[in-house]
């Protein structure tokens, strides 16, 4: 029975979703992301409840706003995925492809890739210390490695890997951050605006806890955007207010668009705390220009927002034209200080050329907050006592690789350009292959890991899907998983201007792996598009 009512809090979703996607554009969006239930979803779970159940927790009890979150890349058509999984291992043969392809989330090694030897060795290292001693492991380790993990080692009290840290993260490790955060950007970072976070979203969810007291708070975010921030903001209580991204300028993010939807939420009473950015963009892969970030900036710091820079893909940029700065630097080089801009900047080991999503490491750098705030923040990260450790370690190897001269250089620097050079390579045959397709138009990949092409159906084949009560993207891409075992995650879960349809693709899957992708994808297209065509 309570399978059923889940599955009928699903529909309703998918339902309210379809119904909003004909009102305007700023008020379709804000309900898109916040708005799963109503009183007929109440009538739904009273009347379909076993009334004689004896669990103590029911639909009814649970936190509402656990009913509002919602989080697309891990979402209905991934345990369905998980479902054809079993059945193919179950019965090999037994569907028309023979492996799952998971092109829904950012996890790189679990599509092939593999991790950094520098990096891999000094965590071996750290995590087992007693084999620094042994003869043997001069010969099976490089010496810069060994001379890293001697260097932290004597940072951690005990040399306790397994042991609690500073609620921040270990203070040496922190040193090293705040050392690569001022090499890249050159302007001073301090060690002690470092927090150090079991991968970016939970730093995501503190400066979402801090921030929102009541729906009455809005957090501007990016539409479409990645589905953490609808996520954190609905669990907090807060309202999502929407900002779209022009798809016809290559998903540019117009200062404009931020003014007109800030009067818009003040006219309704919200008071926006912060504005969002993520750059390069999830799932839209676009790069900022350095004079796009400093127009942000300046409206941040007018209309007195926190800015919170997501910037956990800023080694994957793929075009020449297009840099990665970041928002602290662009700030600074605008004689911005402490005094004048609340900035928070995001980063992780999951993205870039590493891709250690299971390490879970990263961090938050705060800037431009009274002492007092900063306590709170502090207190907030105490509660979690400490990141995991291997987590920290990384965090401090992403922002501190090898040098010239050192002995993994070489290695390093070829594993690394290795990874981004066939990424961009990805990104432009999958990018190619996906405009080549009857009323599909995808944008360039300029960055991050994803491709967000829109599709444009029939009316025959958004009737189907309003039959099957689907948003008309997640029936499309129900209907790819069915057919061909690719995963993608539908663009209604990351918002898109209502009577858009798209999907987001990773193009993370191996190189040798994408001719056959775009086999797949192209005649399963061509099949669709016949069968429903008008």
């Amino acid at each position: 029975m309570r399978r059923f009512v889940i599955g009928e809090v699903q529909n309703l979703t998918r339902r309210s979703s379809s119904r909003r996607s004909s009102s305007s554009s700023s008020s379709s969006s804000s309900s898109l992301l916040n708005y799963y239930y109503q009183s007929r979803l109440s009538s739904t779970l009273h009347s379909s409840m076993d009334s004689s159940s004896s669990t103590p927790v029911t639909l009814q009890s649970i936190n509402p706003k656990v009913l509002k979150c919602e989080y697309a890349v891990r979402g209905e058509i991934v345990t369905l995925a998980q479902q054809l999984q079993e059945e193919l291992k179950a019965k090999p043969g037994s569907k028309p492809f023979d492996e799952i392809l998971y092109c829904n989330i950012g996890n790189p090694q679990s599509l092939g890739q593999q991790p950094i030897t520098f990096f891999r060795e000094v965590l071996s290292l750290t995590d087992h210390p007693t084999i620094l001693d042994k003869s043997e492991t001069q010969g099976l380790f490089s010496a810069d490695a060994i001379e890293r993990a001697w260097q932290i080692l004597d940072q951690i009290p005990g040399r306790a890997t397994g042991a609690y840290s500073h609620s921040q993260g270990i203070k040496g490790l922190r040193d090293t951050i705040a050392a690569g955060i001022e090499a890249r950007d050159g302007f001073p970072a301090d060690p002690n605006d470092i927090f150090l976070t079991d991968g970016a979203s939970p730093a995501v969810h503190m400066m979402m806890q801090l921030l929102i007291s009541s729906e009455k708070d809005g957090i501007l975010c990016p539409i479409p955007q990645y589905p953490l921030y609808s996520a954190s903001i609905a669990l907090h209580g807060g309202t999502l207010v929407p900002y779209y991204l022009d798809e016809e300028t290559g998903w540019g993010l117009e200062v404009s668009e931020l003014k007109k939807q800030l009067e818009d939420a003040k006219s309704k009473g919200i008071t926006v705390r912060a504005l969002a950015v993520i750059n390069p963009g999830n799932p839209t892969g676009q790069v900022l220009s350095e004079e796009n970030q400093r127009a942000i900036v300046e409206f941040s710091k007018q209309e007195g927002l926190v800015l919170l820079a997501d910037e956990v893909y800023q080694e994957n940029v793929y075009v020449p034209e297009k840099k990665f700065h970041s928002f602290k630097k662009v700030s600074r080089s605008m004689g911005y200080g402490e005094n004048d801009l609340s900035l928070v900047s995001f980063q992780s080991v999951s993205k870039g050329y590493h891709g250690e999503c299971g390490k879970r490491g990263g961090y938050m750098e705060v800037t431009g907050f009274s002492p007092e705030i900063r306590e709170q923040i502090y207190k907030v990260a105490s509660v979690n006592l400490c990141s995991n450790i291997s987590g920290q370690i990384l965090s401090s190897l992403v922002m501190s690789p090898p040098k010239v001269g050192d002995e993994s250089f070489d290695s390093y620097l070829a594993e690394k350009d290795g990874i981004l050079s066939s990424l961009a390579r990805r990104a432009k045959a999958l990018e190619e292959a996906l405009n080549s397709l009857e009323g599909v138009t995808c944008n360039k990949a300029e960055g991050a890991m994803y491709l967000f092409p829109r599709i444009r159906l029939s009316q025959k084949a958004i009737k189907a899907a309003e039959a099957e009560k689907r948003a008309p993207d997640a029936f499309y891409c129900t209907r790819l998983l069915n057919a061909t075992g690719i995963v993608v995650v539908p663009g209604s879960g990351f918002g898109q201007v209502p009577g858009t349809w798209h999907f987001r693709c990773t193009i993370l899957p191996q190189e040798e792996k994408i001719p056959a992708i775009v086999t797949r994808l192209t005649d399963f297209h061509k099949s669709f598009m016949e069968e429903f065509r008008d």
